[in-house]
């Protein structure tokens, strides 16, 4: 059991960006996810699917945050990973006191939170999102397929995971 939670920890940090891609996403954007996963929350949807939108919400902001640091010139070892990991460590500021930690089994062999699992998924999701975006622009001589295809892709992919992980609740 040890040796694959190890191979996932690994895998994990291995995700983690070398270094910030141009723009992660648009403000507007940005206050849209914020807000629906406010509002989803006080729906009742399950926390898992809210901490997943919140995860990459707060992937996005560290972009951000590596983003002023570039600006800034402050630069250090390690720095892009310790300002993601910061800032996907804020669920739990944001989540202090309104819900009860109750962790469950996800996939028969991983005992966490929902919330802190639907988090770590939503980073991850989105981390490999905006690769493969790059990846793509790149591909096709720098440009977007479509208008608003940086936009497009994570939602799609976040109402993706959040109709599996609804499906397989």
């Amino acid at each position: 059991m040890k040796s694959v939670f190890g191979k996932i920890c690994t895998a994990g940090l291995c995700m983690l960006p070398a270094a910030a891609v141009a723009n992660p996403a648009c403000p507007i954007c940005t206050i849209a996810i914020g807000a629906g996963v406010g509002v989803a929350q006080k729906l009742g949807v399950p926390v898992a699917i809210v901490g997943l939108w919140a995860g990459a919400l707060l992937t996005l902001l560290g972009y951000w945050l590596v983003k002023f640091f570039d600006k800034r010139g402050w630069k250090f070892w390690g720095r892009n990973a310790l300002l993601i990991g910061l800032s996907v460590a804020m669920i739990a500021f944001a989540y202090v006191g309104d819900i009860d930690y109750s962790p469950q089994w996800f996939m028969g062999f991983i005992y966490i939170d929902p919330i802190l699992f639907g988090t770590l998924v939503g980073m991850i999701l989105f981390i490999l999102v905006e690769k493969l975006y790059e990846w793509m622009k790149t591909k096709n001589g720098g440009h977007a397929h479509f208008p608003f295809e940086r936009v497009v892709l994570p939602v799609v992919a976040l109402a993706l995971a959040s109709w599996v992980m609804y499906a397989t609740m």
